[in-house]
């Protein structure tokens, strides 16, 4: 027996069979689009591109009067292919199912749709296609989505290891905190993390070890809350928290990943900052890096 879904990406005479005449919306779709992207949870997966199938129907609100042939009146194909667009390029992804909802989500918050089937498939994992498929209906609340609310412009901290060494840590942060919400950040440990002479193994090395200064930050002051995700993030900011950044997930999830040599950290911060949307970018006890943002230089 045909499902909804198998009838949305079906030939027209299937549906036509199986549905009445009237009651059922107009449909636009998108088949066999077929882009490349860097997804996937397992190490294997990351830093190759692979390429994923798209097939996108969508249903959408009749016209309420004549279209006289005006491509304004509908809801443009470009649409679809933009949704698939914006998923892709907000952040790299793990899950198929994640950027299905993305791309449903993006389809209909266009007022003129009413349903989204997508269908997404990996076409380099194995002998076959390895997929998902979604329905999603508009005004069914998100689906993927972060916590409702913008969060806060927070304020962007870099310490050094002498800042966070230094006996007036307690000042500055109360100082930062003052100033609003604030993310702080900080570089690697004061021993040099190990050398792989492999850029991909020694890039998780480098990440980790600036995680294990976050700790030791954490250690040193217990306002300290060391966060690695985005959700967490922006619930930190609204809490009016002082959270430190462990960076590996955002810096390993980025479409267009920086660097995170140890003498480029300072510029990390300011990628970071950037990435949060921060009023300013303080940074204490450090050369200020090159930045669009507004930059303070603090004494440690």
């Amino acid at each position: 027996m045909a499902t909804e879904t198998s009838l949305a990406f079906d030939h027209p005479e299937a549906r036509a069979t199986a549905f009445p005449a009237t009651g059922f919306a107009d449909r636009i779709s998108l088949r066999d689009h077929v882009v490349e992207a860097d997804i996937g949870a397992f190490q294997p997966e990351r830093g190759r591109r692979q390429r994923l199938l798209f097939n996108v129907v969508v249903e959408v609100r009749p016209p309420e009067e004549a279209l006289g042939d005006d491509v304004d009146r509908i809801l443009s194909y470009d649409t679809i292919t933009e949704a698939i667009r914006a998923a892709l390029g907000e952040e790299r992804l793990n899950l198929l199912e994640t950027l299905a909802e993305r791309v449903a989500a993006g389809i209909l918050s266009e007022g003129r749709a009413l349903r989204a089937f997508v269908r997404v498939e990996k076409l380099d994992r194995g002998p076959g296609a390895l997929g998902v498929e979604i329905v999603r209906s508009a005004g069914a609340g998100p689906h993927g989505a972060r916590e409702a609310g913008e969060a806060p412009r927070p304020v962007v901290a870099f310490l050094s290891n002498a800042a966070i060494a230094s006996a007036g840590l307690s000042a500055c942060l109360d100082r930062i905190a003052a100033a609003g919400p604030a993310i702080l950040c900080v570089g690697p440990p004061p021993d040099p993390a190990p050398r792989t002479g492999d850029r991909a193994t020694q890039r998780r090395i480098d990440l980790l070890a600036i995680e294990q200064n976050c700790w030791r930050l954490a250690a040193r002051d217990r306002r300290c809350t060391v966060v690695g995700t985005r959700t967490e993030l922006d619930w930190s900011l609204r809490e009016d928290r002082v959270t430190v950044w462990a960076p590996s997930k955002l810096v390993l999830d980025a479409v267009e990943p920086p660097s995170v040599e140890a003498g480029d950290t300072v510029a990390l911060a300011a990628w970071f900052a950037r990435q949060m949307r921060a009023r300013r970018l303080l940074v204490v006890g450090a050369e200020a890096p090159r930045t669009d943002l507004p930059v303070e230089i603090w004494s440690p």
